[in-house]
């Protein structure tokens, strides 16, 4: 190549850095990346798969989903100011949870003529802003504007180096038109990245402390809200935690920390664990528990570990830690165990409490299994729903994204990528793009989303319909249909228990009414698609969507639930 334009050179330099995907929603902005895409193909260059998303919320869940499923940073492409104001709720999410995204965003000419690239149609003017990047600053780690089209190696190395650095998170860059326009020297573009993330490891002593508080424990609990790291930590705190006794729960899980059989895992409740334990391990968790209704003994140790352990860009949270480990979870989970091998122990009192917390789990799952029997009917139960959902996938390398729809406790998942619930951050539709996304990196998963009605209608079904009937990404959607918005009805039921809202016949801005025919979205793209209002069939139409799944097609299953 003798020159290319700087808008196809930052393609060329995201494949160098390991990007394989960009998920695109084009806009007046994006004449010189389409040219710089259409000139690769042209040459035979090799370039990251460009992916039309059309609309920018979905390409932010499938960034997420795809980083979820395999910690590889991903790349969005958005529109302008209206583009990156669409995934700007993904940018929220992404930030929660430490999601290393490469966002990037149109600016809107600010040349009125003379020079190649400027404003051209009556929109140049409209998407102006003097401060674009506003939309999304407290979103992400690092942002910047590219002004000079050499400039595309270096901010992109930059970039991609910060949003891996512990802890990780998105950033982002905008790139006005004019520039992307302009030439740029191909030849430093293939170069290997040219700055390393900064991966952060726990202070030795801190380790030490921890684990002679672990080590000497009455009642250990573990408190996992985003798993344990990668494949070899996920596996090591497994051992770990039945070798000590150790109890965990998964409050609140967004991902999984321990497979939810496991004989220590007592569920998703930590009140009864907490209130008697003497040491509690906060493993990366935002909210470790729910001040108003949990709380532990004031002579209690509270040791926290993660990335991000204090969780500094959130300004009010005061949750106590008397011994912080700061760093990778993964690294973190590895120190701390090496650090109690070969420590002292009360074998017999372990032994004791494996025992004690087996039983526990025990009886957890045997309610667990009588709740869902219990809602077998019509309307079915969630737990039902969770329940057949676990034998249709028993056995299968399968991943859930559930969104307001299915509880964990309801389902019986094992593996590290087995499950994912929404970000903290509240920006719904989360699901169904994420469920694509990991389809997308995960061809040969299982992958099924479990949205609720709500959480269904935010996620654009329409534009997620079409990205999976393009792409030939065969996901199993279960809509888990009430009718309303169940999260807003419970959460004025926990503050107003006896208020006029709680005894009304129908809450007030909380109805789904009427209830839309979610199939017919679905069909519209040609997927599969059922509507299911008694438990007694919902087995049988697992296994017809899972079926349509395995042959390329989506799969939609309406689910009317009593809960």
């Amino acid at each position: 190549m003798t020159g290319m334009t700087a808008g196809g050179a930052i393609l060329a330099r995201l494949k160098a850095l390991g990007i394989t995907h960009v998920l695109a929603n084009s806009g007046t902005d994006f004449p010189p990346i389409i040219e710089g895409l259409a000139e690769a193909q042209a040459r035979g260059i090799a370039l990251p798969r460009a992916v039309t998303v059309p609309h920018e919320h979905a390409a932010m869940g499938m960034a997420l989903g795809a980083w979820l499923m395999t910690g590889r940073p991903q790349a969005v492409m958005l529109h302008t100011n209206v583009g990156l104001a669409n995934g700007a709720i993904g940018a929220l999410n992404a930030a929660c949870e430490q999601a290393p995204l490469m966002l990037m965003s149109g600016r809107t000419p600010v040349t009125e003529g003379g020079r190649f690239g400027a404003r051209s149609v009556p929109i140049g003017w409209g998407q102006e802003m003097r401060d674009q990047h506003a939309l999304v600053r407290e979103s992400v780690k690092w942002d910047y504007e590219l002004r000079f089209p050499e400039q595309v190696g270096p901010l992109l190395d930059r970039a991609l180096a910060i949003a891996a650095s512990t802890p990780a998170g998105p950033v982002y860059l905008s790139l006005p038109r004019e520039v992307l326009c302009a030439p740029v020297d191909p030849a430093p573009l293939a170069a290997p990245p040219a700055i390393a993330p900064a991966i952060t490891a726990p202070d030795p002593a801190a380790v030490e402390r921890a684990a002679r508080l672990i080590a000497v424990a009455r009642a250990p609990l573990v408190i996992a809200q985003r798993g344990a790291g990668d494949e070899a930590s996920f596996a090591a705190f497994a051992g770990w935690v039945e070798e000590w006794g150790i109890a965990v729960s998964s409050w609140w899980a967004t991902r999984l920390a321990i497979p939810t059989d496991h004989p220590c895992h007592v569920g998703a409740d930590p009140g009864p664990a907490l209130a008697e334990a003497d040491v509690v391990i906060v493993l990366d968790c935002l909210a470790p528990w729910w001040p108003d209704r949990h709380a532990p003994d004031p002579q209690s140790r509270i040791i926290q570990i993660g990335p991000d352990p204090l969780y500094a860009r959130y300004p009010v949270r005061g949750f106590r830690s008397d011994v912080t480990l700061a760093g990778e979870t993964g690294l973190c989970l590895a120190a701390l165990i090496d650090a109690m091998r070969g420590m002292a122990r009360d074998a017999a009192a372990i032994a004791a409490r494996r025992e004690r917390l087996a039983a526990v789990a025990a009886r957890e799952r045997a309610r667990l299994a009588a709740l869902a029997e219990a809602g077998a009917g019509a309307p079915m139960s969630r737990a039902w729903i969770g329940h057949c959902l676990s034998q249709a996938l028993e056995g299968l390398p399968a991943t859930v994204f559930s969104e307001l729809g299915l509880p964990l406790e309801t389902l019986t998942r094992r593996d590290r990528l087995s499950w994912f619930q929404e970000p903290f951050a509240g920006g719904l539709g989360w699901s169904v793009p994420a469920a694509l996304g990991a389809k997308m990196a995960c061809p040969d998963r299982v992958i099924v989303a479990t949205p609720g009605d709500g959480s269904y209608i935010f996620a654009n079904p329409t534009a997620c319909h079409q990205v999976a009937e393009a792409l030939g990404l065969g996901i199993v959607i279960l809509v888990i249909n009430n009718g309303e918005w169940g999260a807003v009805r419970k959460s004025v039921t926990q503050l107003y228990p006896d208020g006029h809202a709680a005894r009304a016949n129908r809450m007030p801005l909380t109805a789904l009414e009427p209830v839309p025919d979610f199939t017919l979205t679905a069909r519209a793209s040609r997927a599969h698609a059922e509507t299911v209002t008694d438990g007694a069939a919902l087995p049988a139409a697992l296994g017809r969507a899972l079926a349509a799944a395995a042959e390329g097609r989506q799969a939609l299953l309406d689910l009317r639930v009593a809960d």
